[in-house]
C-alpha cells in the first residue's frame, strides 16, 4: 500500500482536517510521513512590481515555518512523528516536486468547496491543479 505520504499543510481548517486523515492513514499502513509547508508569494506582487522583495519572502517563510511547527506539534501530541519540509514557491509545483523527490506514494491535501460559482472560477484550486501534475495517488480531504 502506501510507504511514503506527503501532507501539504497550510494551517487552515481544511488543512487541519486533512492532517488528521493523513495521520490516520499513515498509522494504519505504517507509512513514513512528510509534512510540507509552502511559502508562496502572490503572483500579483510579481506582476505589478516585477520582483518580490526579499523582506516579504522572509516574512512569508517565517509565517509558514510557524504553520509547519504547529502541524508537527499537532501530530506529536497525537503520538505521531512526521518529517518537516519548508519550501518557497508556487504550491502546485512545489508539492509535485516534493512528492517526486521524496518518492511519495500518496499526497494528502485539504480543500474547501466554494459554493459560489464565481469564486470557484476565479480562484485557482491547488488540489484540482495537482490531479494532472502528479504521478502518485492524491487524497483530497473535502471540508464543507
Amino acid at each position: 500500500m502506501y510507504k511514503k505520504i506527503l501532507m501539504a499543510f497550510d494551517g487552515t481548517i481544511e488543512g487541519r482536517s486533512a492532517l488528521m486523515e493523513c495521520a490516520e492513514i499513515a498509522s494504519f499502513v505504517h507509512a513514513q510521513t512528510h509534512l510540507l509547508a509552502v511559502a508562496n508569494m502572490p503572483s500579483t506582487m510579481f506582476l505589478t512590481e516585477g520582483f518580490v522583495p526579499e523582506e516579504l519572502i522572509e516574512t512569508e517563510k517565517k509565517r509558514m515555518q510557524g504553520v509547519l511547527d504547529d502541524g508537527i506539534v499537532i501530530l506529536k501530541d497525537r503520538g505521531f512523528v512526521s518529517i518537516p519540509h519548508l519550501v518557497v514557491g508556487e504550491p502546485v509545483e512545489e508539492i509535485g516536486r516534493a512528492a517526486k523527490d521524496l518518492a511519495c506514494d500518496l499526497i494528502v491535501v485539504g480543500h474547501k468547496r466554494e459554493s459560489r460559482w464565481a469564486a470557484r472560477w476565479w480562484k485557482g484550486s491547488v488540489s484540482a491543479s495537482l490531479v494532472d501534475r502528479v504521478s502518485c495517488s492524491l487524497l483530497i480531504v473535502i471540508t464543507k
